[in-house]
């Protein structure tokens, strides 16, 4: 199993002047590869733009493309893996472009690469061979061939744990470089998974998580919080002039207070995720449709700023590391509009009305409280679709409905899964008593 372990550098001015070396070495070995590529099909010929083909070119032209002023090559200052991982960009980059006009790659159309300035490209580069990767005798330290022993902010063998390290990708972001590490661990499952009951969790904007055992998670709006400062920063960046050093200090200032919300976001995603996966043996969520959510341009931004995808992505994998199951809930299965007592479905319900009132059975409830214990009722039928690989059945009976823009639930008609009152009102007894 394949993992990433993040951790921030700590390099002295010396070794982060190796660094952004090494980054523009990667970024030099990118553009000439793709100027090349670029004349020999201008010249109607046809390039080769396999990895190992553009090593070969790099080998027999860098004596002649990478040299000074004077004519030296320079190319020996920076280690090889650089420019490597820049030629790897490359033929990544033009693999994708090929396969999405050919029209059998995923997703929408790739173009032709670009090539990266030093002001807009984010400095990065690789590691795969060579002597990189953890120091023996200094826990809070890695290796970087050609510049040194690096510390870092945190006890990063602790962190990878005795794993295999197999690549490792430096970058910076906000003023900050960090090592990325591609570490291989066996694949153990727990012994015991969780001995919490099983939970249903309703996603929102008002409040991040409503969990069927009344447990509320509240949304921090972390880009709300932070948003006054960001529209003085950026109106400050604005009024600098464009290619000067006032300039790039004033983005740089951007760019630390964008990351220092993502990282507040994070967190609690974390936090959160965490606890879900090692209290709940069973764990039932939505599959929302966030696509859809972000075209409604009044929510859009504060969709954006709850992750929901991110909170499923962190879920997956905790949850196979700890034992707990995910299921993931059909997005037409109307959880806003069931009542989680006898099962009657209402034809509308409006974002604004936070309270559920069932006409047939009288039951008045909490619209997310509601939603979440019909998520952890759905969530322990067999039609679920399991995220970890089960199958799964849609209900089709309104397939052509319309689309709410916030829950992906049909308007009309009956889709309910059919487990009978008595497992609704055990269910509800126990998480409203």
């Amino acid at each position: 199993m394949l993992e990433a372990v993040r951790v921030a550098l700590d390099p002295t001015p010396a070794q982060e002047r190796g660094l952004m070396s090494h980054a523009g070495a990667a970024r030099f070995a990118f553009n000439a590869g793709l100027a090349h590529v670029r004349d020999v099909l201008e010249s109607k010929g046809k390039p080769e733009w396999s990895l190992y083909a553009l090593r070969r070119w790099w080998n027999a032209n860098k004596d002649a493309l990478a040299v000074d002023a004077d004519g030296m090559p320079w190319w020996r200052e920076n280690s090889k893996e650089a420019y490597n991982s820049g030629l790897e960009a490359l033929a990544d980059a033009l693999s994708n472009w090929s396969k999405s006009r050919k029209g059998r790659r995923k997703g929408r159309k790739v173009g032709f690469p670009k090539f990266k300035t030093k002001d807009k490209a984010a400095p990065r580069f690789a590691y795969t061979t060579g002597s990189f990767g953890l120091v023996g005798d200094d826990p809070k330290a890695l290796r970087l061939p050609r510049i040194g022993r690096v510390h870092c902010m945190e006890n990063v063998t602790k962190r990878v744990g005795g794993a295999r390290v197999l690549r490792m990708t430096v970058s910076r972001h906000a003023g900050r470089w960090y090592a990325s590490l591609t570490v291989e661990r066996p694949d153990v499952r727990p012994i015991r998974p969780p001995r919490g009951e099983a939970v249903g969790i309703d996603l929102g904007v008002r409040t991040l998580a409503t969990l069927s055992d009344g447990t509320v998670i509240p949304n921090p709006h972390a880009l709300r919080a932070g948003e006054r400062r960001l529209k003085h920063t950026q109106k400050s960046l604005s009024r600098k002039t464009k290619g000067s050093h006032r300039r790039r200090d004033a983005r740089e200032r951007v760019a630390r207070l964008h990351a220092r919300v993502a990282n507040q976001r994070r967190d609690l995603l974390h936090r959160l995720t965490t606890m879900l996966a090692s209290t709940y043996s069973d764990i039932s969520i939505e599959d929302l449709n966030v696509a859809g959510m972000v075209k409604n341009h009044r929510l859009a931004k504060a969709v954006m700023d709850v992750s929901f995808a991110e909170l499923r992505r962190q879920l997956e994998y905790k949850t196979v590391r700890t034992g707990a199951r995910l299921h993931v809930i059909d997005r037409w299965y109307p959880s806003s509009k069931r009542c989680s007592n006898c099962g009657s479905v209402k034809a509308k319900l409006s974002l604004s009305e936070r309270t559920y009132r069932c006409e047939d059975c009288g039951l008045t409830i909490d619209r997310d409280l509601n939603a979440a214990v019909n998520i952890q009722v759905a969530g322990s039928a067999p039609e679920t679709l399991n995220a970890h690989g089960g199958t799964g059945r849609r209900n089709d009976a309104s397939r052509r409905a319309t689309q709410d823009p916030v829950k992906c639930e049909p308007s009309n008609g009956d889709s309910r899964i059919r487990l009978g009152a008595d497992a609704r009102k055990s269910v509800l007894q126990a998480r409203t008593n």
